[in-house]
């Protein structure tokens, strides 16, 4: 049969891995909550998660990008009949996060560090990777641990543009990042080199970064001055408790393992790549 990957949940990463694959020859079927309100990309035939059950049953690889609830993984949770039923299933590819690190203040993890979240959301996510995980005695299973995710119209460019950035000064606090095209470019390689059992993947960048840095390179491209630098103690007072969260947390995640594994290379390695290659896409779209 031909091959046929359902992605679970049509948002900014499920959108971008969905053309990726249907431009490599995959029929390509997507979930959303509301179909009625996204557009689906052409040739992506787009249904309600609530109704996908027939899709999983018949597919061939299986992408999940929803998140789990306090109820669960809401594909495991509602859809569990299918899966049992989808002889066909050869890998399934769990859209997890690198937050599961938890904090290592500032040192390094890889793909072989313990989880330790800190966070309700991270635990969360544990205990789905570990119910995905357990499903490799039936197909390839790839937990693919996604590091700050940006892309065009996601990015600290439209920060600065709509008077939103701010350069926060807390030098030895770095983050790593994954252009939302190197998660579609590294599933696609997921789903070439699988095998048997399980495998933990890390989609981060090869140069975690300060925020204040990234910003002052991004405003450099656009031509315009950076945003003053705050001090991180002003800073905070004004942060939502999930931006706290993030900024409570400080790692440098390594990604040796995964590009061997998968036998790539990023497209944009640095922030830097990333960016430009943004503000390319960009003029390329005005210019049609």
């Amino acid at each position: 049969m031909n091959d046929h990957l359902v992605i679970a949940g049509l948002g900014f990463s499920g959108r971008a891995i969905a053309i990726a694959a249907r431009n490599a020859g995959f029929r390509v079927t997507a979930t959303a909550r509301n179909p009625a309100a996204k557009h689906a990309p052409a040739g992506i035939a787009l249904i309600p998660f609530t109704e996908a059950g027939a899709a999983i049953a018949t597919a061939t690889h299986l992408v999940v990008t929803a998140a789990p609830t306090e109820s669960g993984d809401p594909v495991l949770t509602l859809h569990q009949t299918s899966l049992e039923a989808a002889t066909h299933l050869r890998w399934i590819g769990y859209c997890s996060t690198t937050g599961i690190y938890g904090d290592h203040g500032g040192g390094t993890v890889d793909e072989t560090t313990p989880p330790a979240p800190g966070t309700d959301r991270t635990r969360r996510r544990v205990a789905a990777e570990t119910a995905w995980s357990q499903r490799s005695h039936r197909c390839a299973i790839d937990i693919m641990r996604l590091a700050g995710i940006y892309g065009p119209g996601r990015s600290v460019l439209d920060d600065l543009r709509d008077g939103t950035a701010r350069r926060i000064d807390k030098p030895d606090h770095k983050f790593s990042r994954i252009h939302v095209d190197d998660i579609a470019h590294g599933t696609l390689a997921a789903i070439a080199t699988a095998t048997t059992g399980t495998r933990t993947l890390n989609f981060s960048d090869d140069e975690p970064a300060p925020s204040a840095t990234v910003i002052a390179y991004a405003a450099g491209l656009l031509g315009i001055e950076p945003p003053p630098l705050i001090a991180f103690d002003d800073a905070k007072r004004s942060m939502s408790p999930m931006a706290l969260s993030f900024w409570g947390e400080n790692r440098v995640v390594l990604n040796q393992r995964t590009k061997a594994s998968l036998n790539l290379a990023w497209r944009y390695p640095t922030y830097r790549e990333g960016l430009a290659g943004i503000l390319e896409s960009e003029r390329g779209t005005s210019s049609e």
